[in-house]
């Protein structure tokens, strides 16, 4: 063995320890926090989806009663439209 390899197998110990540690304070750290936005943004998407949803509910009803009017041909359309204002709005 040579003289280069004596002092060559203790720096790669230190280097190897040096990487441990740099990586456990802030390789760590920083997956952890991006985990965190990861889990905000998946809420945030799902409340969305929620309120998508909602609003879906609200417009599919709107347009059962539109259907309603415009199929049954025994209910005055206009006398209907009148009964409509009076109710208080579905969404």
């Amino acid at each position: 063995m040579g003289p280069n390899i004596v002092f060559l197998i203790p720096a790669l110990g230190i280097l190897v320890g040096l990487v441990a540690v740099i990586g456990g304070v802030i390789v760590k750290p920083w997956l952890a926090h991006r985990e965190k936005q990861m889990e905000l943004e998946a809420k945030m998407i799902a409340e969305k989806a929620a309120q998508y949803a909602s609003q879906t509910s609200g417009l599919e009803q709107r347009v059962r009663v539109l259907e309603r009017i415009v199929t049954d041909r025994g209910i005055d359309v206009a006398d209907e439209i009148e009964k409509l204002r009076d109710q208080p709005p579905l969404n």
